[in-house]
């Protein structure tokens, strides 16, 4: 018989001590070079990466998410503004780097919201502002306002790929001992997603990213185990034709340029690996690369770090 998986991670108090961390650039080289020179006080890569991205609102999103994570990063975005002064990108860098503040708790929530509505009006046509308000009311704004914000980023961009992350991250949060029921909310949130956009959308994984989601709640509240291969949330049948038609859905799309591609990817190859399908994670893992992502490699308290490298050696048949 073959020895047992390892866990899928230490806990967090344990293995915290080494530092390993992922880059929430992901595979983006571009974004990850501008961040650099940014955080050194040279903002001209930031306005030029911003400037060459455009439109496509889920990269600009997720690279204005990522450049206002650094504390430099508001200084630097008000620097910007008195050398180009209206500026839309550097007020949405300002924006974004306040939010990042006050999830930290180094910033007022009111500041950040003001920064945000600030440019909100520059740009009305970018949900990006929008997506900054609901990545903080998501931890510190009521349901109504999750749900009006949600809203206002869908009206601009209905298949925003992170802002439903978010709103899945939320719902699945509500009822937290209702126990495992396959007709719980955010599922039917994330069937609808998947249904109402376009076939090559990444939406098409929302419902896998919902039910590891709703693991993540259930495993905090005790009612479930807080070892994923320990549970058996991912052995059901309609856990098992989620995750077949979310693989199947890769396999045919793949979406390789999509900026958040390797998000999914680490939810795809979380779930098979707590099924029991380490061929088909490995494949995963593959692609992913050294991409890994705090979410769900974390749920519901590991070391993602840990908890990701043990699957994927694993998987791998390094380990």
């Amino acid at each position: 018989m073959s020895p047992p998986p390892p866990p899928l991670g230490r806990g967090r108090r344990r293995s915290a001590r080494s530092g390993q961390t992922f880059d929430p650039a992901l595979d983006d080289a571009e974004l990850g070079a501008a961040r650099a020179q940014l955080t050194q006080g040279r903002w001209t890569a930031a306005h030029k990466l911003l400037a060459a991205t455009g439109d496509d609102w889920d990269r600009r999103g997720h690279r204005l998410v990522v450049l206002g994570e650094p504390a430099s990063s508001a200084a630097w975005a008000r620097d910007w503004l008195l050398a180009d002064p209206g500026s839309p990108d550097a007020t949405a860098l300002l924006a974004c780097a306040g939010v990042s503040a006050a999830l930290r708790g180094k910033e007022h929530p009111d500041r950040a919201r003001t920064a945000c509505r600030a440019a909100a009006e520059l740009a009305p046509e970018d949900p990006t502002p929008w997506l900054a308000m609901l990545l903080l009311a998501r931890s510190l704004g009521t349901e109504e306002e999750v749900v009006r914000l949600f809203d206002e980023v869908r009206a601009r961009h209905p298949d925003h790929h992170h802002a439903h992350h978010l709103m899945a991250a939320r719902l699945a949060e509500r009822h937290p001992d209702a126990g495992a029921d396959p007709l719980h909310e955010v599922y039917d949130f994330a069937a609808w997603a998947a249904e109402q956009a376009p076939a090559d959308s990444p939406l098409a994984v929302l419902p896998v990213v919902a039910h590891a989601e709703r693991y993540r709640v259930l495993a905090a509240a005790g009612s479930e185990p807080v070892d994923p291969l320990a549970s058996g949330h991912w052995s059901g049948r309609r856990a098992r034709q989620v995750m077949k038609a979310a693989f199947d859905w890769w396999l045919e799309w793949e979406r390789e340029d999509h900026p958040r591609n390797r998000v999914d990817l680490n939810f795809l190859a979380h779930a098979k690996f707590c099924e029991g399908r380490p061929a088909e994670a490995a494949a995963l893992f593959l692609r992913i690369g050294p991409h890994g992502t705090p979410g769900p490699w974390s749920y519901p308290d590991q070391d993602p770090y840990d908890a990701f490298h043990a699957a994927r050696g694993a998987a791998l048949g390094t380990v």
